[in-house]
């Protein structure tokens, strides 16, 4: 069920929908992104709406003054939506029967992709409730050859003792693009233990390196040769069925450079020598442990942090978790979109990274009561969470080759385990072991605020609906500047202040919104006021018999529309 119709909210700022036809004016309906208050400086980089997702994101693709700011701009999406898990949470509710919650999915995925540049990817974040239907949802959408990847998170770092059957460690982000062929993720920073695994036995100018194997499966007709080693002893050749990788002229002008290890005596298989300074940041991987980006509890004390007393989220996101995903699909400057905003992570996350960012919340109470209150923090620098400090483990003096400052942490902690159960070691020994493996924490000051965000909330429908015959009326909300402003938004004109006659332009083409009756006196005063070759659109509640003809006589090409029937494709209008 669902497949061919559309929802609508059942009732202002729930996940509580109703099924209609795609051509009900409610579904096809562009509400207007009303400003309500701003944040710091620089606030029009920014914005945080409070209002239903779909009408949100319709409204940023659809009209003039926001589509110029975001259509077809956004790098990256990641969405956080309710898990459809059958709970209720303090924040939000997460039970929605399935076509509903599929149905809404799919038509956010469609207000999504107008917004996304050539080169976005969407990051949708789910448990095991959905993720299949996802997976099949996003393939319809985007295509299964834009398919990047699924991570699996370690969302928890122990195991739940009263779980059922499992106990269940991970969530899952599926990843796609808009085009494979075009979008490529950003490296990440290597980690001290990969670097760990350099060395410079020889003690190379060009600094620490490791050996990389000269041994190949795939068949190579340069690659069986003899080879004879700086000591004198003789290879033959690689192992039956395996080949060198390289020629033997390549051996050796890479042998010339000494990039070519041979062994301490010179007598090894030789290996090619990569030096860290050569070699990239690290390549995403899609498994990620709560020790590199945190848990659902790291989310949750982040949180509790920034407002003491108060009830958590159920699943906040760690600030780590985030920071990663905007490493690999984003640069600074960038803009970032979250319709689920929840408590705000992407947000603030975004906005320590240096990224432009788009936020819609459904609950005006949560924004009120947690987004806003928070990213005011970020904005003031009074957030010292998360990742505005950068915690880590560094070595006091320099540590033995090849151990990380992690390592040593470990092992300075087993050697004091081991030295109070077994008898006889040497203290001195023990002492300089512990000496030449002494760390510390060091903590570095990642943001200090800066920047600003705009606050908006979506404006109310203009439309009613009669349950007995389907007939739509204009709401109470249809009146003067609310009405003006969303009939141009409607229909794709920009809104203009200022001109007693017009409140819109598109291209060569004026828009008169009339809150009230077309008649002879409005229609001459709209055609003496235009421009020559300029033509208008008259929108009103009621129109005069003969008036459209006299519209179109005074000025050819401009035309009368009464609201609501004239404002939605043929047929819409029941």
């Amino acid at each position: 069920m669902g497949k061919d119709m559309s929802l609508i909210p059942s009732e202002q700022g729930k996940y509580d929908y109703e099924w209609v036809d795609p051509s009900d004016p409610r579904a096809a309906e562009v509400k207007t992104v009303e400003i309500v208050d701003s944040v710091g400086d620089r606030w029009e980089e920014n914005l945080l709406i409070a209002g239903d997702s779909g009408d949100a994101l319709r409204a940023l693709s659809a009209i003039p003054e926001w589509a110029d700011q975001y259509r077809g701009k956004v790098k990256l999406a990641y969405i956080d939506p309710p898990f459809n898990t059958e709970q209720a949470f303090e924040h939000y509710a997460d039970q929605l029967e399935h076509s509903v919650w599929l149905t809404m999915m799919r038509d956010r995925i469609r207000n999504i992709k107008p917004l996304l540049s050539a080169d976005a990817s969407i990051w949708v974040h789910l448990d095991d409730a959905e993720v299949h239907r996802m997976r099949v949802l996003l393939d319809e959408e985007f295509g299964p050859d834009n398919f990047i990847a699924t991570i699996a998170w370690q969302k928890v770092y122990a195991p739940k003792n009263s779980a059922k059957h499992l106990s269940v460690d991970q969530d899952y982000v599926l990843v796609y693009a808009v085009n494979a062929e075009q979008w490529r993720p950003n490296e990440l920073v290597r980690s001290a233990s990969m670097d760990a695994a350099y060395k410079n036995p020889d003690n190379d100018p060009r600094g620490p390196w490791k050996p990389g194997d000269l041994l190949a499966n795939k068949p190579y007709s340069l690659g069986r040769y003899q080879i004879i080693t700086p000591s004198g002893r003789v290879i033959d050749g690689p192992p039956p069925g395996r080949y060198w990788r390289i020629s033997h002229d390549k051996l050796r002008e890479l042998d010339a450079d000494n990039r070519i290890y041979w062994g301490a005596d010179g007598s090894n298989v030789p290996a090619l020598k990569r030096f860290l300074s050569e070699v990239r940041g690290a390549v995403p991987r899609t498994m990620w442990f709560h020790t590199d980006v945190g848990h659902n509890q790291t989310g949750k004390n982040e949180i509790q942090a920034l407002f003491p007393g108060e009830v958590p989220f159920s699943t906040p996101k760690p600030e780590r978790l985030l920071e990663r995903v905007l490493s690999i699909a984003s640069n600074p400057g960038d803009i970032v979109l979250d319709c689920f905003a929840g408590s705000g992570t992407t947000p603030a996350v975004a906005h320590k990274m240096g990224r432009r960012w788009v936020a819609v919340e459904l609950l005006e109470s949560t924004v009120k009561d947690f987004i806003v209150p928070r990213l005011a923090k970020v904005v003031n620098g009074l957030d010292a969470g998360g990742i505005s400090m950068k915690k880590e483990r560094v070595a006091v003096d320099e540590l033995p080759e090849g151990i990380t400052p992690e390592e040593a942490r470990q092992f300075t902690t087993l050697l004091g385990k081991v030295s109070k159960s077994v008898t006889g070691l040497d203290d001195k020994t023990l002492s300089a072991l512990r000496t030449a493996t002494r760390t510390k924490d060091q903590t570095t000051v990642q943001w200090t605020g800066g920047g600003g965000f705009t606050i908006a909330r979506m404006g109310l429908s203009l439309y009613e609906v009669d349950d007995q015959d389907d007939a739509v009326y204009l709401s109470e909300a249809a009146v003067n500047g609310v009405f003006a402003r969303a009939v141009a938004g409607q229909l794709g004109f920009r809104f203009e202040t200022g001109d007693q006659v017009f409140c819109g332009r598109k291209g060569r083409i004026r828009l008169a919104v009339i809150d009230g009756i077309a008649d002879e006196n409005v229609v001459r005063t709209v055609a003496s006021s235009l421009a020559d070759e300029e033509k208008a659109v008259v929108v009103a509640k009621g129109v005069v018999n003969g008036m459209a003809e006299l519209m179109r006589t005074l000025s050819p090409g401009s035309r009368i529309r009464k609201a609501p029937d004239d404002l939605f494709a043929k047929g819409t209008i029941k």
